[in-house]
């Protein structure tokens, strides 16, 4: 699923991907860079304006309350293999009445090549999916990240609750 509003390649030679591998040099040069608390900040920020646009650009802004159920059919589709490839979202629980959002990710990029135990954790595919979540749901969150594939987790777990 790509944005509406790119309906041709971004580079006609090599095509709209890049490398794993690449993005994650970036990621270690801001940390190294800005240190890692101001990196995740700038990175977690940079992901959550494009998961909002993402939503936009699909016409999905405001749908979640009608489309509930199928929010995390939509995110996986967005964002999943036959969108960005950011990650797949396995799924999305709505708990406490509403006030609660858990998502469950796989295959994300943030997670791609890092050994078992690391202290690594989400930080462009994290600011993605609360942007996405904001903007689909036309709400406000918080969150924080509560579980982790790289320290024994089936999933990484990412939990969001209303401001």
């Amino acid at each position: 699923m790509e944005d509406k509003n790119t309906t041709e390649t971004l580079r006609p030679v090599l095509g709209d991907f890049s490398s794993i591998v690449c993005f994650r040099a970036l990621v270690v040069g801001v940390e190294e860079t800005l240190g890692k608390r101001a990196a995740m900040v700038a990175l977690r920020s940079a992901g959550r304006k494009r998961g909002s646009s993402l939503v936009q650009s699909l016409g999905l802004s405001g749908k979640g309350p009608a489309e509930g159920a199928e929010g995390a059919a939509i995110l996986t589709q967005a964002l999943g293999p036959e969108g960005t490839k950011l990650c797949i979202v396995n799924d999305l629980k709505i708990l406490e009445d509403g006030e609660v959002y858990e998502v469950y990710l796989s295959d994300t990029i943030c997670s791609a090549d890092e050994p078992q135990g690391s202290d690594r954790e989400l930080s462009f595919t994290y600011g993605a999916i609360h942007g996405a979540i904001e903007e689909f749901y036309d709400i406000k969150l918080r969150g924080k990240q509560v579980g982790s594939i790289l320290r024994g987790q089936d999933y990484d777990i990412v939990r969001f609750v209303k401001r």
